[in-house]
């Protein structure tokens, strides 16, 4: 499913760029992290050949976010994937030089399955992802929208939680010299 997603994608970014935009700011994540770092930035270089502009993608977001926190070294991390998938999100976070302690991979049936996963049944999943031995918890998976959920923990637990899309966002606004700061969604856009 998500090599599919891959050439659908570069089908996608063919369209989008008749619109003439002056950035792109890719809203899915598997594949970005397949091949570790490396498959990552190639990933992100056929994009921008195609587009013609530059892109932020999810993977580079997660790790440009957990440097600019600083001090990170041990995450843990919950996606929608199956452990398959969930070995390449770790490959790639392990290679951008963190330990990844412990990960959720949700095993969503399908993709529409991944937006129905409630606050409700992340909050014992980042309970479990969180401990002394973590120094962030990460969340992959775009349409695994939990924005507002890691804003709270990051508060109650005074250590990042980051959302992808969060860190997607935040990472395209900067790389576009957009330096806005925004309360009420997490340190990263509020701080960096």
């Amino acid at each position: 499913g998500t090599t599919a997603i891959a050439d659908n994608t570069m089908d996608a970014v063919r369209s989008a760029v008749t619109l003439r935009p002056e950035y792109l700011v890719l809203g899915m994540s598997a594949i970005t992290f397949y091949g570790g770092v490396e498959g990552g930035k190639k990933f992100k270089a056929e994009v921008e050949a195609i587009a013609g502009v530059g892109a932020s993608t999810g993977s580079e977001s997660i790790a440009a976010a957990l440097h600019a926190y600083g001090n990170v070294k041990n995450v843990s991390f919950v996606s929608p994937y199956y452990p398959v998938a969930n070995a390449e999100v770790r490959r790639f976070l392990e290679e951008s030089g963190f330990c990844v302690v412990r990960d959720v991979p949700l095993e969503c049936k399908c993709w529409t399955d991944i937006a129905k996963v409630s606050p409700a049944e992340l909050r014992p999943v980042l309970d479990e992802l969180d401990g002394d031995d973590v120094d962030a918890v990460v969340q992959v998976g775009t349409n695994l929208s939990i924005i507002d959920l890691a804003a709270e923990y990051e508060q109650q637990r005074a250590k990042p939680f980051i959302a992808i899309n969060t860190a997607t966002y935040w990472h395209g606004l900067r790389a576009c010299g957009i330096h806005d700061k925004i309360e009420g969604v997490g340190r990263l856009l509020a701080e960096f």
